[in-house]
């Protein structure tokens, strides 16, 4: 997997379909209902940088938003302790 030879994948299905370990070849047939997205998670290189930066960005303007001494919204007080 981390040598990304999702090239191989045709093979490997083919050869573990032919197998006579019934979950492994039934595995193997579920891959085939979406093979592009599968061959191209195996192949292409992955980054969620671009994901992590926006949600933290978010995360500090909410921050600044609602934080101390900033007036909350109702859904965000807690009923008072008794």
């Amino acid at each position: 997997m981390t040598a990304r030879h999702g090239d191989r994948l045709e093979d490997w299905i083919t050869e573990v379909e032919r197998d006579s370990l019934a979950p492994f070849a039934s595995f193997a047939r579920n891959l085939r209902r979406d093979f592009d997205a599968v061959r191209n998670g195996l192949s292409l290189p992955h980054s969620s940088g671009t994901v992590e930066g926006n949600i933290s960005r978010l995360k500090i303007l909410k921050r600044q938003m609602f934080g101390p001494g900033q007036p909350r919204s109702p859904s965000q007080t807690r009923p008072a302790a008794r």
